[in-house]
């Protein structure tokens, strides 16, 4: 299941959103988005979870927390279309 995680702390890591969805199971991945021209996070990033039920559970206990003084939306991402 892939997560999109909006609101971040610009200063978030990778490794910030790794250690926030470990508790609710199995994390395959985690990136956050990096702005090209000034390399700095973009303040949203992905979580790729094996387990669609811990997913879930992830998404409904993160959703509207706070996380590095930020209230951070989580929710299932959209597929991206073949076309973009």
């Amino acid at each position: 299941m892939n997560i999109f995680v909006s609101s971040l702390s610009f200063k978030a890591k990778k490794e910030d959103l790794q250690d926030l969805f470990i508790p609710f199971g199995e994390v395959a991945s985690a990136r956050i988005i990096i702005n090209r021209d000034s390399r700095r996070s973009r303040g949203y990033g992905f979580v790729e979870m094996p387990n669609e039920e811990e997913g879930q559970a992830a998404i409904q206990a993160l959703n509207g927390s706070d996380h590095m003084g930020r209230t951070i939306n989580v929710a299932v991402a959209n597929e991206r279309s073949a076309e973009a």
